[in-house]
């Protein structure tokens, strides 16, 4: 089966629609905890809450930025982890960031999914051209998994961020 046919706009809405609910439970079970919990060395990739989220923020970013023209998000991936020092200026900027994500997924058509994206990577120092349904699957897998990785460090740190099923998304009831 070819990634257009996987890839359709509902798809993209109802992933839209799972990334901002996961992100506000994520957001609220990790306001219960101190910056310093949130900055705390976990052993994840990306070390910390605080540095895993500010990294998910970047990628989310930058993809909108390649999808929708949006504005491009400041320094590299490596700068990634640091991109916001304050968690009301991130949690306000992770929210306006969904509200965007669901507007563009809200908007997508299969035209639209059906071409091409070429862009060049600082990362990897090179030109890519790949499928825009291939890199939408891409855009939401690697949100689910970073926020793998922030739901079990929240976990291991005394927070409850709510179920991650989607199929007990709220608007499903």
């Amino acid at each position: 089966m070819r990634q257009e046919q996987l890839v359709n706009p509902p798809f993209a809405a109802t992933m839209a629609r799972y990334n901002q609910w996961q992100n506000r439970s994520l957001v609220a079970a990790a306001s219960s905890l101190t910056d310093q919990a949130r900055q705390a060395p976990r052993g994840a990739f990306f070390g910390s809450i605080a540095a895993t989220f500010n990294h998910l923020y970047w990628g989310d970013a930058m993809w909108m930025h390649r999808f929708s023209g949006s504005e491009k998000p400041a320094g590299s991936i490596k700068d990634s982890t640091g991109l916001f020092a304050e968690w009301a200026v991130f949690k306000q900027a992770r929210a306006d960031l969904d509200a965007a994500i669901l507007t563009f997924a809200d908007s997508v058509s299969e035209e639209w999914l059906a071409g091409e994206l070429t862009w060049l990577s600082s990362a990897a120092q090179r030109q890519f051209s790949r499928p825009r349904a291939l890199l939408v699957m891409h855009f939401f897998n690697h949100q689910t998994h970073h926020r793998g990785q922030i739901h079990a460090m929240l976990t291991a740190a005394g927070a409850r961020p709510d179920d991650t099923d989607l199929m007990l998304a709220p608007w499903l009831e």
